[in-house]
């Protein structure tokens, strides 16, 4: 899903750069690292973060923690930042509203296609831009879930991209340039690491990569449709109908569709070519 560039924000970061949570603070206790909650109205206070692993986090704590996190960061930056503020006329409650224009949703918890379109179309009408950021639950990884694509966003810059947020390591975590194989649920990215303070913050919505060409097996991508449809699985099971009803095998296909990268969530390259075929075919330009 394309959304309105990050960088619109560059030149604010510049402007409001500060330095108030960037060092690492220790409790002299118990020695366990710490942040500094920078707050608008109240007095500044230290809270300890490390006294957990990521794995043992429980979701609530997790989207607390990142929540707090970001909104120090954002504060030391020099932003108005807030928690579970109420919007659009109280349909909405930003996880992390940044200013008047800006709001963060920490999303650990599942999250159904229809409750996002609902919240992002809310976000839309009252022009603010809702970054997600998503937790433990909702990591991206070498396969794609159905369940991850409405996380997506995309740029000039990143491509397809994917963010992610890990308090117990203090960081987010950026997944970009990502591509799906032609016929498979595999994937490849690049990824970045932001510290979450005021500096990872402002060094994220700077980040300008260098994006690399990936690498593609066709021979492999061909031998995995021809093990889906000896094993007549459901995907399987589909191509094999629709090469049947066209009167064409798997040799019969171009080498491009076993050898172009597609973006998450497209449609096989497979299903694509046979459809755009029987198109031609039907406008009597095959």
């Amino acid at each position: 899903m394309k959304a309105r560039p990050l960088f619109q924000y560059t030149s604010v970061f510049d402007a409001y750069a500060k330095q108030l949570n960037y060092e690492k603070y220790f409790c002299p206790t118990c020695h366990k690292r710490m942040v500094l909650v920078i707050s608008q109205n109240k007095t500044a206070f230290f809270k300890h973060l490390a006294h957990y692993d990521n794995n043992a986090l429980g979701e609530k704590e997790e989207h607390h923690t990142s929540k707090l996190m970001l909104k120090a960061a954002f504060t030391a930056l020099g932003f108005p930042a807030q928690t579970e503020i109420p919007l659009a006329a109280g349909q909405l409650r930003a996880d992390v509203l940044v200013s008047e224009k800006l709001a963060i949703e920490v999303q650990c918890a599942p999250l159904s296609r229809q409750e996002f379109q609902h919240r992002h179309r809310l976000y839309q009408q009252i022009n603010v831009l809702d970054l997600w950021i998503v937790g433990r639950r909702h990591y991206l990884g070498k396969k794609l879930k159905q369940t991850q694509l409405i996380f997506f966003r995309e740029n000039s810059l990143w491509q397809q991209y994917y963010v992610e947020v890990e308090p117990a390591r203090h960081l987010l975590r950026l997944k970009y340039n990502i591509k799906q194989e032609p016929l498979t649920r595999r994937l490849r990215y690049q990824t970045a690491f932001f510290s979450l303070d005021e500096i990872g913050m402002k060094r994220f919505w700077q980040f300008k990569p260098k994006i690399k060409k990936y690498d593609l097996n066709p021979q492999m991508q061909q031998r995995y449709l021809e093990k889906q449809i000896k094993q007549k699985s459901k995907f399987g099971l589909m191509i094999a109908e629709q090469l049947y009803q066209r009167h064409l095998t798997i040799d019969d296909l171009p080498v491009a569709v076993f050898s172009t990268w597609r973006e998450p969530g497209e449609a096989d390259a497979v299903s694509t070519y046979l459809k755009n075929r029987q198109e031609k075919t039907n406008h009597g330009l095959d």
